[in-house]
């Protein structure tokens, strides 16, 4: 009987080495990546701040909105008009990128392979982010088209919002009906924005040829249906295309490059010129000073995986 169970257990041997080490990684990159937030949450709050305020925008300009007749477009000419009942197509792809970039950015806690820290890629991603809807206030704000959308329409009850019964009606954006249902947020399209950053950071960072093919086809695919379910006019989506794209290269040109991790490097914190030198001298020593202390309190040679997991989580597991 004892040997019909040993499949078994050789499984269950080897699972739990690979958990271990699993865990020993996540905790390595933690660490790692707490050290880089801690110099680096100022900006990265600064991005998610605007966030907000791009919505605000968004949400102020909808008061200013005044339906009319669609404008004569080439892209509805071409294009079959999904309707409402289809119109959900676009949102859905647009939730795949979205959600799918999300989890490749948060990769290096588990993979064994990595190329990038996932602070400092999301401080570029944000960067460009800030500056393509910073673009995009001032653009609709200058001029405000009538709504393609459905909701935006003469006739519709949502076409024009009544003014504010107080502050708090604006600043809370009236979420989430108020960011679904929004008008005269037209030029340029920001799921267009969100998209084509997400996929120049891929094709940068990425690793997969494969991959990269697809995501370029999925932002076609996402222009196209934006149009087609009538949520933007085509030259929204035209001046998306080129707009981001300048954006992206102008950002690539003026923030240092990140240092890369697939060659196996062996540094740790990237940090300011000023900082580098002496941060790494200091963490070198505390290192090592630490990994002693922890060989001597547990009589073993001892791994520094090991000491990076109980100062990342010193808590029992």
């Amino acid at each position: 009987m004892i040997w019909k169970r040993m499949p078994l257990i050789s499984s269950m041997v080897v699972f739990g080495r690979e958990s271990s080490k699993l865990w020993k990684r996540i905790c390595m990159e933690t660490y790692v990546e707490l050290q880089i937030l801690a110099e680096k949450w100022k900006l990265l709050l600064a991005g998610l701040i605007f966030q907000y305020i791009h919505g605000l925008s968004a949400r102020g300009v909808h008061y200013l909105h005044l339906p009319g007749p669609i404008l004569q477009d080439f892209g509805f000419k071409i294009l079959p008009e999904l309707g409402v009942q289809r119109a959900y197509l676009s949102e859905n792809l647009f939730f795949i990128i979205f959600s799918s970039f999300i989890l490749w950015t948060f990769h290096p806690f588990v993979c064994h392979s990595k190329r990038f820290y996932t602070v400092l890629l999301w401080l570029r991603v944000l960067t460009c982010l800030v500056v393509c809807q910073a673009l995009r206030i001032f653009t609709f704000y200058s001029t405000i088209l009538p709504g393609p959308n459905y909701h935006c329409r003469e006739g519709s009850p949502l076409a024009k919002l009544p003014p504010p019964n107080s502050i708090f009606e604006i600043l809370l954006l009236n979420f989430p009906r108020g960011v679904i249902y929004g008008c005269g947020d037209l030029i340029f399209s920001s799921h267009m924005i969100f998209t084509l950053v997400f996929v120049r950071t891929y094709q940068k960072y990425g690793s997969k040829r494969f991959v990269k093919v697809l995501a370029w086809l999925l932002v076609i695919s996402q222009s196209l249906l934006i149009v087609a379910s009538r949520k933007h006019y085509s030259v929204d989506v035209v001046v998306a295309w080129y707009t981001v794209n300048l954006v992206v290269f102008f950002v690539d040109t003026k923030l240092p490059e990140m240092p890369d991790r697939s060659g196996g490097s062996q540094q740790i914190l990237p940090l300011s010129k000023e900082k580098e030198g002496k941060a790494r001298e200091e963490n070198q020593k505390l290192l090592n000073g630490n990994l002693e202390n922890h060989k001597l309190l547990n009589g073993n040679s001892g791994d520094v995986t090991d000491w990076v997991c109980h100062q990342a989580f010193p808590f029992p597991l």
